[in-house]
């Protein structure tokens, strides 16, 4: 899990910013007991589920090294399979409300520059703590995009023009899945909104709602879109709660207390 806020929509509140209202069954999932890890290995062969602290079935999973070494093996050679997302970086565009909208996944050597400008940004710092120089955001960078494809940092091009940083990645093989009632493929998102004047104006709970619909229709065996902003953040939670997530929990993760966002595949028609 990055030591990033999961979802920040950063600057000016959004037009909702009232905290969400707590769920009847809210719980701490810090007290939530770990499941037992999980190998899946070129067998596809699991260990049983063990449920989690609300009836849900809990998994841990971790990829074994010959699973890792065949994804490198794979991306070396240009496969089209390049990530464990189902290749995002072939997602394509996808209307919103705002514009047409597209992820784009991350090249050091030409995006490195604009998105260490918008880590500096203080109201950005605040949450995702990469300030500093280039080298920060790129070692950053480097750790997702040098790994087995479970994180994918991309730009987010509105009408063509870079104006947000997101992270898609697995949620159920991240370590956020030891903190709540991880499902198979549940998928991540990270953003920040990089320019001052696309902050405040609805673009962030926008994008959010056309990424979160573009990952389940893109991932059939999906079912779960997930996030987990900062509580601080009340401009970030706000978003997604425009965008159709529903509040389910808040989770202590080991740097920050955070609200877990889920965007159900079954409710999205009705949120």
């Amino acid at each position: 899990m990055p030591p990033t806020d999961a979802g920040a929509v950063t600057g000016q509140a959004l037009a909702a910013t009232t905290a969400p209202a707590p769920d009847p069954e809210r719980r701490t999932m810090a007290t939530a007991p770990a499941a037992d890890p999980v190998r899946v290995g070129a067998d596809l062969r699991s260990a049983p589920a063990e449920a989690g602290p609300d009836g849900e079935d809990t998994l841990d999973l971790h990829l074994p090294d010959d699973f890792v070494a065949l994804f490198a093996e794979r991306t070396a050679t240009g496969s089209a399979a390049d990530d464990l997302l189902d290749g995002v970086g072939g997602w394509g565009v996808t209307d919103s409300p705002v514009g047409v909208f597209q992820l784009a996944p991350v090249r050091i050597e030409r995006d490195l520059p604009v998105v260490s400008r918008w880590m500096n940004d203080p109201a950005v710092a605040e949450f995702w703590q990469l300030a500093g120089p280039q080298s920060v955001t790129e070692a950053h960078l480097r750790a997702q995009l040098d790994g087995d494809g479970r994180s994918v940092p991309c730009l987010g091009l509105l009408e063509g023009r870079p104006m947000s940083y997101w992270e898609i990645y697995r949620a159920d093989l991240d370590p956020l899945a030891r903190h709540y009632a991880a499902r198979p493929h549940d998928t991540g998102v990270h953003l920040l909104i990089g320019s001052v004047t696309d902050r405040g104006r609805g673009l962030g709970s926008a994008l959010l709602r056309a990424v979160a619909d573009l990952i389940l229709d893109k991932r059939s065996a999906c079912t779960r879109v997930v996030a987990e902003p900062d509580l601080r953040n009340t401009p970030s939670v706000a978003a997604f709660l425009t965008a159709g997530f529903r509040f389910s929990a808040e989770a202590d993760l080991p740097d920050k207390r955070a609200a877990l966002m889920i965007r159900d595949r079954s409710l999205r028609e009705l949120l």
